[in-house]
Parts: C-alpha cells; sequence; structure tokens
C-alpha cells in the first residue's frame, strides 16, 4: 500500500499518459490514483474487469494497473481480453497481487501481462515499473513514428516505381521498333531477327539493311550492361547501321554517280570504334558480328568485334563456327579488327547470334555454349528461318529451366536460296 504523504517524485516530461486503475477495493483505487495523479498522469479508475473492458473499448489507456483477484472477471481474464482488443498502440499491463508462487507468475505472463507489482505496493517499486512501461512506450511510439515514415517512404516510392514501370513498357515498345522487320525475304536470300530482351528494356540490336541490287548486310550487336543506358545505346546503334537512312549509315558509301556500296566489315568495325572514342563517349562498349553478303555469289565478308563466333549451317546439317575473336567496340582506342570470308551455297545458313545464347547457364549453372547450339539447330535443321528461331527459344528455355532469361537473347538468321 502506498502511504498518503508520500509523493511521487517520477513526472513523465514529453506525454502524460493515461492510466486506467482496476481494483473492486475503492480505498485501493483512490490510494493508487491519488499517488499517479501526483506523478503527472492523468488516471481513470474501474471497479471490476468488466467495467475495465468496457472503458478500454472506448479509450486506447496507456497502462492497465489491475488487481489479480476481482468477482466476475479477474485480473487473469481482463489481462487477456485486454490485450485482444484492437488499438493502434501498445498498452503496457501490470498485474497487482499478493501471489509470489512461480507457476502463478508464469500463468500472469503467458496471458500478456507486461509486469507485477506485489502488495501492499510500495512507492520506490511502482516508479520502477513505471519508468520501464515509460520506456516501452517511448520506444514503441518512436517505433511507430519510424514506421509510417517508413510506410510513407515506400508509398512514394511505390509512386515512382509504377511510373518508371509504365515509361520502361513504353520503352521495351519503343526499342522493339528498332527491328523494322522481322523477315525479308530478298529473292534470292532471306533473314529472319529474333531479338528478347531479359528485362524491360535491353542492350541487344539485330539488324539488315540493303547495300545494293545483289548485297546486304546484316548484324547483331550486344551492349555491355543492361537496363536504359544500354538500350539508349542500341537506338543510337540502330541509327547507324539503319538502312531506311543510307546517308547516316556508318557502313554505306554512295560514289558519285549516286550509287551505293559498302565500307569492307573490318572497316565499319574500325569507324565505330573511333565514333565510341572520339564523338559518343561514354563509358560502354559492345560487341559485333557484321557480315556483307552477295545474293548472286554466295560470297561472305564477315567481322568479328568480341561477339560469339557466327555459325555456318550448311545445308547438309554440318555446322562451321567463324570468325577471329577480335577486340570489342569502345574498349581500346585505334583497334583494329580483321576480315573473314566464307561462301555459303543454295540452302546453307548464316547466324549470328548474342552470348544470351551460348552462355545461357542450366540450373547446375553449366552454360549452353557452342555444342549445345550446336544440338539445338541440328536438331530443328529441316524448319525454315522464323520456326528455327522459335524452336530455338523453346529448346532455350528447357536448358534453363524458365522463360525469363538472365541475358538477352537475339540473333539474325540468313538463308542463301540461290
Amino acid at each position: 500500500m502506498v502511504p498518503e504523504k508520500q509523493q511521487m517524485p517520477y513526472a513523465v516530461a514529453a506525454v502524460r499518459r493515461h492510466v486506467l486503475v482496476v481494483d473492486d477495493s475503492r480505498a485501493q483505487r483512490r490510494i493508487l490514483s491519488l499517488a499517479l495523479a501526483r506523478g503527472g498522469y492523468r488516471v481513470t479508475e474501474a471497479d471490476s474487469g468488466v467495467s475495465a473492458l468496457a472503458l478500454c473499448r472506448e479509450t486506447a489507456f496507456d497502462i492497465v494497473l489491475s488487481d489479480w483477484m476481482m468477482p466476475e472477471m479477474n485480473g487473469l481474464d481482463f489481462c487477456r481480453a485486454f490485450k485482444a482488443l484492437p488499438r493502434d498502440g501498445y498498452g503496457y499491463f501490470i498485474l497487482l497481487t499478493s501471489k509470489s508462487e512461480k507457476g502463478e507468475i508464469a500463468d500472469g505472463l503467458d496471458c500478456g501481462a507486461d509486469d507485477f507489482l506485489a502488495k501492499p505496493v510500495n512507492l520506490g517499486e511502482l516508479r520502477a515499473r513505471l519508468r520501464a512501461g515509460e520506456r516501452i512506450l517511448g520506444m514503441q511510439s518512436e517505433l511507430m513514428a519510424k514506421n509510417r515514415l517508413v510506410g510513407s517512404t515506400l508509398s512514394e516510392l511505390q509512386k515512382l516505381y509504377d511510373s518508371l514501370d509504365r515509361d520502361l513498357i513504353e520503352a521495351r515498345k519503343l526499342q522493339q521498333t528498332l527491328i523494322r522487320e522481322r523477315f525479308r525475304d530478298f529473292g534470292r536470300g532471306e533473314v529472319s531477327a529474333l531479338l528478347r530482351p531479359s528485362g524491360h528494356v535491353g542492350g541487344d540490336l539485330v539488324g539488315f539493311f540493303e547495300i545494293d541490287s545483289h548485297r546486304i548486310g546484316v548484324f547483331s550487336v550486344d551492349v555491355s550492361g543492361h537496363g536504359v543506358a544500354s538500350a539508349m545505346m542500341t537506338a543510337r546503334l540502330s541509327g547507324l547501321l539503319s538502312g531506311s537512312s543510307p546517308d547516316q549509315n556508318v557502313a554505306l558509301t554512295i560514289d558519285v554517280f549516286g550509287q551505293r556500296d559498302a565500307h569492307p566489315p573490318e572497316e565499319v568495325a574500325a569507324r565505330l570504334n573511333r565514333m565510341m572514342f572520339e564523338d559518343i563517349q561514354v563509358e560502354q562498349y559492345f560487341t559485333l558480328a557484321y557480315a556483307d553478303i552477295n545474293l548472286q555469289t554466295g560470297h561472305l565478308k564477315l567481322v568479328q568485334a568480341g561477339h560469339p563466333h557466327p555459325a555456318l549451317i550448311r545445308k547438309n546439317g554440318a555446322i562451321e563456327y567463324i570468325g577471329e575473336g577480335g577486340m570489342p567496340i569502345g574498349l581500346i582506342p585505334y583497334a583494329t579488327y580483321e576480315r573473314v570470308e566464307a561462301y555459303l551455297a543454295p540452302g546453307d545458313r548464316l547466324f549470328l547470334v548474342s552470348d544470351g545464347v551460348t552462355e545461357c547457364p542450366s540450373p547446375r549453372g553449366e552454360e549452353l555454349g557452342e555444342d549445345g547450339l550446336t544440338r539445338i539447330l541440328q536438331a530443328n535443321q529441316g524448319m525454315e528461318n522464323p520456326a528455327l528461331l522459335e524452336a530455338l527459344i523453346w529448346d532455350l528455355s528447357t536448358h534453363f529451366g524458365g522463360e525469363d532469361f538472365p541475358d538477352d537473347v537475339s540473333g539474325a538468321l540468313f538463308l542463301m536460296k540461290g
């Protein structure tokens, strides 16, 4: 019991906490209420667990001091019901009891009580228990404030993400338009293009353009990295290798008579490399496979700049990988590139493919490699170009174990019809 003449020296500085005192003894309630009021608390009294529970449904009390032994509803049952009430903040519950058995104390903890006070109540102990409760409530309030801040920040971030996601979806649509044609029949030969970004936007680019009436250019590009920066670079390169704007195409030339021709493939790679250092000047590089194909003779002139080795798919099913490897473009100034030449007979194909295919991993981490690509190409040898590319995606997803490939998948497939 708290002596009447003693004062509560502990006062709440920041927040005037609301305390509910529950006891069926009016005298006990008044003694505790006076002591708490002197300590700076707002105090409400209840004479039973039932009436206290009704008050708690209307008011979110910060601290509850409840007697254990009461008629109708004892302190344990009241504590369980109090803890089950919906509320925003935490309610600190202290049981007042003359019980001292460990089993009974454990029962009190199991029902949700935060602390205990032995009766008669000692002022110093009451002050210590309240201080502990204040610390818990203070930390809980601070945590709630931080959670609200985090929630608000996450909400803003979600809005930004949704906006960015919508922009990236539109950017993906725009990037797909960089390949104006996925298929073209040139009469003596035909080209099919495949482009499948691993994310919203990617860093791969494939395409083809007409050099003159009997020659075409076919290319495959893989820009380093992923995301928006890589996609913007592919957009720039698309303009530099466009067949619809021959005056801007770095591969094409026009003589004094207005006749179109093309630079040798190795010179195209060197020109692009110089542009990366002198004009574009970004911290990026890209790999390239570019072929100049004569549709009349089947003569193939090709440059490989860090790109996977192009595949020659012979009509009889044999597959050869050609190229000199070469340095990626934009990595070393004044790099030089070597030309590779070959011939395509009617029925032969040339496949320029990105490393998203050859380096695609299995669930065990094993890359597909040239051997795996060879197996896929030979298994689908009898298909036409568009169907073969679809089969490639299907078989690649089987190898990977899903369709969300870790890297962009792209390729340009040329068939020599003769």
